[in-house]
């Protein structure tokens, strides 16, 4: 996560528990480029976002407007009901 944070002018991280799959950390970078790790619970990811030095934040308008999506995301994210178009 320091390294995406290097290479993207910082990054902000979302935590986002997905129950017993784990927590989501979504990165989204100062130019609006967006990564993801997931790790195991809360407190891993409260964790590794401390060691990387990573402010962490909700969905705000802020930062929504800040994420960009590469070409082919959407459809990506929404699997086989993007696909059966």
């Amino acid at each position: 996560m320091k390294g995406f944070a290097a290479k993207h002018d910082g990054a902000t991280a979302v935590l986002q528990n997905m129950g017993e799959e784990g927590v989501r950390i979504t990165l989204v970078g100062g130019d609006g480029v967006m990564g993801d790790q997931i790790v195991a619970n809360p407190a891993q990811a409260k964790d590794a976002a401390e060691k990387a030095g990573l402010d962490t934040s909700e969905w705000d308008r802020e930062l929504v407007s800040k994420a960009t999506t590469a070409p082919g995301h959407h459809e990506r994210m929404a699997g086989y009901r993007a696909s059966s178009r």
